[in-house]
């Protein structure tokens, strides 16, 4: 038939998003050197950065899922989503790894350090006066917080969470589409209570931000996990949608199979990071 394709490939027309997340990329991460800098007009160029990036999710993702709705993603297709997106959790995984290699650096080799301004160099501390109670991690005088009260609750909650989206993919691949509706919707609402108990977990935390090791370390690396919880949730949050609107079928789902797959890979890094940063990190230290 004239006009009809020799292949099952999805060629893509041009299009401006792509052009449009770069620019906004770009954007996004000068207002973050402005910022940083302290210059005129930081909150200016990373507002309309974060709002480019926002209406690229927005533009894009509605036009693939516009695509998934006409039958472009055909087996050949969905198979190369796939290969796209377990890379990209891989890239999440070796971000993560970069946490944990930080955590372990400074817990293995608390040495600290200071900053001679006359020579322009880091010195190590250990030998001067005061240095043995800053080579410890966590710091002498730092207060923990209990791995077995609030950090132990999260875990179960996205433990928890995981056998709900399970459900959720088992009930969809089975053509149940209520259980589909029911899974996600108790995955969401445990998503949304551990970004809440994380959030009050930091406001009764009795270390800030800033001033040693383990503090920059331990926000650094929770509060990355607490952003992809949030992130995902919002991925299961339009899975919901279109599910309610009767996109997905047994055969044809990957946009709720990429976010399953992103929710178990958020599940896995909570469980290390409870045992290596709130088990392992606060053995011995004094509890809040």
């Amino acid at each position: 038939m004239a006009g009809k394709p020799a292949h099952e490939y999805h060629i893509l027309p041009p299009d401006i998003w792509p052009l449009v997340t770069s620019v906004s990329a770009l954007v996004f991460t000068t207002g973050m050197v402005f910022y940083m800098h302290e210059m005129a007009n930081a909150w200016l160029v990373l507002g309309l950065g974060i709002a480019g990036v926002i209406a690229s999710f927005f533009g894009w993702f509605s036009k693939i899922i516009a695509e998934a709705q006409a039958g472009d993603h055909t087996p050949v297709v969905q198979l190369h989503l796939r290969y796209g997106m377990i890379l990209f959790i891989a890239s999440e995984v070796m971000f993560f790894v970069g946490w944990f290699w930080a955590w372990f650096d400074f817990s293995l080799f608390p040495a600290p350090l200071a900053y001679d301004e006359g020579a322009g160099l880091w010195s190590n501390l250990i030998g001067q006066e005061g240095a043995a109670a800053l080579a410890k991690f966590p710091p002498e005088g730092i207060e923990v917080l209990n791995a077995f009260e609030l950090p132990l609750m999260n875990t179960l909650i996205l433990l928890c969470s995981g056998t709900t989206v399970t459900w959720a993919h088992h009930s969809l691949i089975e053509g149940d589409r209520e259980g589909l509706k029911q899974g996600l919707w108790a995955t969401i609402l445990l998503g949304i209570l551990f970004s809440f108990v994380q959030a009050y977990e930091y406001g009764a935390a009795p270390f800030g931000f800033g001033g040693n090791t383990y503090s920059s370390a331990f926000y650094m690396a929770t509060g990355f996990h607490g952003f992809h919880v949030i992130v995902g949730t919002i991925m299961l949050i339009v899975c919901l949608v279109r599910a309610y609107k009767g996109h997905f079928t047994p055969r044809q789902h990957f946009g709720f199979e990429a976010a399953a797959w992103y929710w178990h890979f958020v599940d896995v890094v909570w469980l290390f990071l409870f045992v290596a940063v709130y088990v392992w990190g606060g053995w011995g230290a004094p509890i809040h």
